[in-house]
């Protein structure tokens, strides 16, 4: 999302810390409690200890499993058929999603945004400019004004199906974008477990047994399902994928890109959404990048869709963890929406992949720590039943540093010692 607004972190903060985001009374006290008995049995961090948290706090959620390799996934209805977090050996297993487990504690519900964490979203994009659906007609695009559409924060999706290895989900509603134009919508949204079958035909390599893993993919489908055209004139909509993680004190981002000249592909990376970036906190080397999401510095980078490839990734140094993200990026020209808020030159101007690093804000309070990866499909130009799909793989790998290495460097052509080494 192509949106430069230093003031939305702090406010959202604010927002948190009056719906009870840091309370203490004693009905959270109590429930903490109860958490802290749930969850004896499973040491923070595991993806145990999150089934026994949103458990005892009443979050429904459902299950995809693989009996054979131990890869779990668990999936919130509620939020919109979200992938809260994932584990490669059950319940003993890391658990790779970030959670904020502050939020849920408060039992609060905020009108605007409800920022639950997991590590893979649905949302639709444009967040801003004319044709937002975040803002109402009328109102200035400041964060008072900015309300998450409740389709996309507090109601649920439903559930059509449900194996061992996949869950469908869907809904349909209408919304009002900042010029007044009401898009009526149809959401189909798959996730299924990968095997290790699935994974190797994937990415077209051996996962040796001395590697753990979980991978999963997401298939989302967008429908214009009214009477009118979604054009350039009345507005558009995307599908916008934000997955979110527990950051490591050396965990880096690595996105690989297109190279060529500018003034034949445009800058290689804006890098300017929170103010710009430091030089030790990314680098930009040949045809690879790397940022780094340690969550102690709120910053965020964008690739546009002419320097962006389909994949990208992250590693954590401290755990042994490599994280990979593919998604659905057609061949040749596409336009993307410009989530920028405020007035634009270009609502398709926007980016395609884009990573976050979370960090404290002005007054040394944080949202997280937390780091995000997301990726965008191309604006949805449809006709009336018109429709468009964007599919996310992520896998979580772990294990010998050398045998990662050797997958690092035949997708990407880069040596695991070359991301550890980045901002050394």
């Amino acid at each position: 999302m192509k949106n430069v607004f230093p003031d939305r972190i702090n406010y959202l903060i604010y927002l948190l810390l009056a719906n009870g985001f840091f309370a203490c009374n004693q009905p959270v006290r109590q429930k903490a409690n109860v958490v802290q008995k749930a969850a004896t049995v499973a040491e923070k961090g595991t993806y145990g200890y999150d089934v026994s948290f949103l458990t005892a706090h009443k979050i429904e959620s459902l299950e995809l499993k693989d009996s054979l390799t131990k890869a779990s996934l668990l999936v919130i209805p509620d939020w919109q058929g979200r992938v809260m977090t994932s584990s490669a050996n059950g319940l003993e297993g890391k658990s790779f999603g970030w959670i904020n487990y502050k939020l849920i504690e408060s039992g609060k519900v905020s009108p605007q945004f409800n920022a639950y964490g997991g590590e893979e979203r649905f949302w639709l994009g444009p967040e801003g400019g004319p044709f937002s659906i975040y803002f109402p007609k009328g109102k200035e695009q400041v964060f008072a004004n900015w309300i998450v559409p409740k389709e996309l924060d507090s109601t649920p999706f439903k559930l059509i199906s449900k194996s061992s290895g996949r869950a469908t989900f869907k809904n349909d509603f209408t919304l009002a974008n900042a010029s007044g134009t009401n898009l009526v919508i149809g959401i189909e949204r798959s996730i299924k477990l990968l095997s290790k079958s699935d994974v190797e035909q994937s990415l077209k390599l051996t996962i040796g047994d001395s590697l753990n893993f979980v991978a999963y993919e997401t298939e989302n489908t967008l429908t214009n399902k009214g009477q009118s055209a979604w054009t350039q004139k009345t507005g558009f909509l995307s599908i916008w994928l934000l997955s979110m993680f527990n950051p490591s004190e050396q965990g880096v981002v690595f996105i690989p890109f297109r190279s060529g000249k500018e003034s034949d592909l445009g800058k290689i990376v804006t890098d300017d959404y929170f103010g710009k970036v430091p030089s030790d906190r990314l680098k930009i080397g040949e045809g690879m990048l790397f940022f780094k999401t340690d969550g102690k510095h709120r910053s965020k980078i964008g690739l546009s869709p002419d320097r962006a490839l389909s994949f990208c990734g992250s590693y954590d140094p401290i755990n042994k963890v490599l994280t990979l993200l593919t998604y659905s990026k057609p061949e040749g020209k596409h336009k993307y929406v410009n989530s920028k808020w405020g007035e634009q030159k270009d609502p398709l101007s926007g980016d395609a992949v884009n990573s976050y690093n979370d960090g404290p804000v002005a007054d040394g309070s944080i949202m997280g720590p937390f780091y995000e990866i997301e990726s965008s499909s191309p604006a949805a130009l449809l006709a009336p039943g018109g429709k468009i799909t964007h599919k996310q793989q992520i896998y979580h790998i772990s294990g010998n540093e050398s045998k990662l290495s050797e997958i690092t460097q035949k997708l990407f052509g880069t040596p695991i010692s070359a991301i550890c080494e980045a901002f050394k």
